[in-house]
């Protein structure tokens, strides 16, 4: 597969790009990213630009890495990392809709979805098939969990969990069921998730203890319901909680979307 590098594009030296990519109009690559086989970065994209921070050293030699396949849409901003030697990394077949931004030193997993203008601030980790719709939020050092599901809009400063769908302000909905479904998920599996998450996650009590105790209870059999339940022994911040109004069941009637 040949490289593309349309005219007015930048490419900095320093830059390594993977076989198969294409580097459209005016979009500027930075000095050490590193894009991988297929990658393409739309008009107007910023890859591996100063980070925002303004502690930050020009001079440290950072940069991004790109996994293969993804695609950057217009306007995308993807900073550079902020210690030397080391990269903001964006993982392979992940789609970065237009004018999304994603800020230094954040890890972001494999096929994951970032709609238009969701905004990611410092040292963020997104596992991976999640999906942040358009307009999110989310506050530097949260971390969004494997296949969990932003809604438009939302505004996140806490931990959001594997598997789960959080919108608003900080708040917890419920399973991102039809999506789980769509990745094959087993019934059994799907269950445990359902009853971790009842326990775990209610307005009252510490997540961490209680996801803690579960595990040691050796009840959750499925891989899936102990990677949910190992989520929140790390993170900085604190998990996102229901509302005490809200009731489990419905969890899966908003869980259209698949992700």
């Amino acid at each position: 597969m040949s490289m593309q590098i349309h005219p007015t594009a930048i490419v900095e030296e320093g830059a390594r790009l993977g076989a198969g990519c294409e580097i459209l109009a005016h979009a500027v690559i930075g000095r050490n990213c590193q894009l991988g086989d297929g990658v393409v970065v739309h008009p107007f994209a910023v890859v591996g630009g100063d980070p925002q921070d303004l502690s930050f050293d020009a001079k440290v030699q950072s940069g991004v890495r790109i996994g293969a396949r993804t695609v950057i849409r217009e306007h995308v901003t993807i900073s550079r990392a902020t210690r030397p030697g080391e990269c903001t990394e964006v993982g392979a077949d992940c789609f970065l809709m237009a004018s999304s931004h994603v800020a230094h030193d954040c890890q972001i997993g494999s096929a994951v979805v970032i709609a238009n203008a969701a905004l990611l601030a410092g040292h963020v980790h997104v596992g991976e098939r999640a999906f942040l719709g358009g307009g999110a939020v989310i506050h530097q050092f949260c971390r969004i969990g494997e296949s969990a599901m932003i809604g438009g809009g939302a505004r996140i400063s806490g931990d959001v969990p594997p598997f789960c769908m959080a919108t608003e302000r900080n708040e917890l909905i419920g399973l991102n069921v039809v999506g789980l479904r769509r990745r094959g998920f087993s019934r059994q599996a799907i269950a445990e998730l359902r009853r971790a998450l009842h326990v775990v996650c209610r307005p009252v009590g510490n997540p961490r203890q209680l996801a803690a105790q579960l595990l040691e209870g050796g009840e959750y059999q499925t891989d899936e319901a102990r990677r949910f339940l190992v989520f929140f022994g790390a993170g900085r911040r604190q998990p996102v909680r229901r509302r005490a109004n809200r009731s489990d069941n419905r969890s899966e009637p908003l869980g259209e979307a698949d992700a």
